[in-house]
C-alpha cells in the first residue's frame, strides 16, 4: 500500500479594492442620495445618467 499525503486547497478570497472617496468629486441627486464620480467627469451629465438609469428599472 502506498501513502497518500493530504493535500489542502484553501480558497482564496477575492480582493476588492474600494476607491478612495477623497480623489473622488461628490455629485448630490437628492437629499438623500449622493453618488462619487471621477473628477473630470461633469457632475450635470452625471446626475443625468445616473437618473435615466434609475427611471430605466
Amino acid at each position: 500500500m502506498s501513502k497518500k499525503g493530504k493535500i489542502n486547497f484553501e480558497k482564496s478570497q477575492p480582493v476588492h479594492k474600494s476607491p478612495d472617496l477623497s480623489k473622488m468629486q461628490e455629485v448630490v441627486i437628492d437629499s438623500r442620495t449622493r453618488i462619487y464620480v471621477s473628477p473630470d467627469v461633469d457632475p450635470d451629465e452625471a446626475r443625468k445618467r445616473y437618473l435615466a438609469r434609475l427611471a430605466a428599472r
